[in-house]
């Protein structure tokens, strides 16, 4: 508890805590990011894949 209390009332507790908060909040950010990126890119090779394979089946 005593750590509980430094942290929410000292400067450097509350410091620490912004930049634990900061760094939790990057992750979800990131992760949301990539992973936004990742599925556009799977989609869009997909659609691509897709494509090509459209003419060589026909012929």
């Amino acid at each position: 508890m005593k750590m509980f209390n430094d942290l929410i009332s000292t400067d450097y507790g509350l410091m620490s805590l912004i930049v634990i908060l900061i760094t939790i909040a990057m992750w979800i950010y990131f992760t949301v990011l990539f992973l936004g990126k990742i599925n556009k890119s799977a989609s869009a090779a997909a659609s691509a894949d897709s494509q090509a394979a459209t003419p060589s089946a026909k012929t």
